[in-house]
């Protein structure tokens, strides 16, 4: 049986989540990372509990015009994105937020309304798939 701090093989797919910053915190004492370029409207900043504001990780402002959360579009924005991610600045940005977590789970938040579709859903894929 392994100790409650220890993280077995099988918690790395759980390792990176995805929440909206309008829904209650999870427990736990993930690093909480707000993953969005722009401050949600009406929201104020001790509304809710984030660790790190990652604007960097956020699609670029011209991508995220371009994708207009078009779901029928959300394919070619993901390998947009993972474009920009695999960047010297993304690969960059990506760094810091793995020496911030220490090994910890990752918790994005974001405003979106769909999270499957979203920049969210595909940085945390991008990130279980390198950890």
């Amino acid at each position: 049986m392994h100790k409650p701090h220890e993280r077995r093989a099988t918690d790395v797919e759980s390792a990176v989540v995805v929440e909206r910053v309008y829904d209650h915190p999870t427990d736990g004492n993930g690093l909480r990372l707000f993953v969005d370029r722009l401050w949600p409207r009406g929201l104020r900043k001790d509304a809710f509990h984030f660790d790190d504001w990652a604007r960097d990780l956020a699609p670029s402002t011209e991508l995220r015009h371009w994708y207009s959360h078009d779901v029928a579009a959300f394919s070619e924005f993901r390998e947009r994105y993972v474009s920009e991610l695999d960047s010297p600045p993304g690969r960059k940005a990506l760094a810091r937020i793995r020496d911030l977590a220490h090994g910890r789970p990752i918790v994005l938040l974001t405003a979106t309304k769909d999270v499957t579709h979203s920049h969210a859903e595909v940085l945390a894929e991008y990130l279980r798939g390198q950890r």
